[in-house]
């Protein structure tokens, strides 16, 4: 009999320093507040804990442009100043919390792509407002991005399906990628007449060549499982079509009632059905490959339960 692959889930030191000072809402405290939940769930017996890796310059300029990691770098050194319009904040220390985020996630891809594992599990990541040239939305490299130009430049990966629950639309992801027609976007979220970024809408569908392989599907404020479950129909439907070799979600929990930056309704619930069916989908399209991200989330005890849920599925 076959031992089971593991299933990997990306904690540490280096990923919780990922966060921002004076009581701005993507805090230090994060990572903690799942992994406490997570410990007293047992879960940790259940996955096989990896620790954070850096990525090198020369991984982050896959989808980052030069001048942009030298910025970061800069401003990182100096402890201040903006990555972007003021959302974002520069702080000691942060180009390397950043650098940890995306390597953790270039160190899943491997394991995966080389039969270590079976699934990921990445909470402090999913950073998909960031642009190649630029932070925003409390994302300062986009980790997701650097996946996505490393499985096609490293590992030949050309159809890759991208799953985004989160609250906010993932504009950094779905416009450098919007005339790419192996990119299959499929992203649930709150209307963008009601909440940042303001994108994200019906019709934006992608451009040129790749028009029809993005679903954008806005909610209404005070959505809720209901709604969710009759949206994920439709992306469920989608992603099928799509037939992707690499399958990538990220569960932002801020769309969980009660979260202090937006108006979702759902349930932790939303979020174990949608790893339930992706966990599914990508053992019938490609070999299993699965890789989650924690995405936003701002009401602790919110992100503790739905990635909780999230890594209970993946380990089953």
């Amino acid at each position: 009999m076959t031992a089971k692959v593991p299933v990997f889930l990306y904690v540490g030191d280096a990923l919780g320093r990922y966060g921002f000072p004076e009581g701005h809402p993507f805090g230090t405290d994060r990572q903690g507040a799942f992994f406490k939940e997570a410990l007293a769930r047992g879960l940790d017996a259940r996955v096989q804990v990896r620790e954070p890796v850096m990525a090198s310059d020369a991984e982050l300029h896959r989808f980052h442009t030069e001048e942009y990691v030298f910025r970061v770098r800069a401003l990182s050194e100096r402890g201040a100043g903006f990555l972007d319009y003021g959302d974002t904040p520069a702080y000691e220390g942060v180009f390397e919390a950043a650098g940890h985020v995306a390597g953790s996630a270039l160190d899943a891809v491997r394991s995966i792509m080389e039969g270590e594992c079976a699934r990921v599990f990445q909470p402090i990541g999913g950073l998909h407002h960031a642009r190649r040239g630029t932070a925003a939305g409390f994302c300062v490299f986009n980790d997701i991005g650097v996946v996505i130009e490393t499985l096609r430049a490293k590992y030949g990966v050309r159809r890759v399906a991208y799953v985004d629950i989160d609250v906010h639309h993932g504009d950094g992801v779905f416009y450098s990628f919007e005339d790419d027609p192996e990119l299959f976007f499929v992203d649930i979220h709150e209307d963008g007449n009601y909440l940042y970024p303001g994108t994200g809408h019906i019709h934006e569908t992608g451009a040129g060549d790749a028009a029809g392989t993005k679903l954008n599907i806005p909610m209404p404020p005070g959505a809720g499982d209901t709604e969710f479950f009759a949206a994920w129909e439709l992306a469920e439907e989608f992603l099928r079509a799509a037939r992707p070799e690499f399958v990538l979600l990220q569960c932002g929990a801020d769309s969980i009632q009660g979260d202090p930056l937006a108006h979702l309704r759902y349930t932790p619930e939303a979020h174990a059905h949608a790893t339930r069916r992706l966990r599914a989908l990508a053992d019938e399209s490609c070999s299993g490959r699965l890789m989650v991200f924690g995405g936003g989330g701002y009401h602790r005890p919110n992100l503790a339960n739905a990635w909780c849920a999230v890594l209970e599925e993946l380990a089953r």
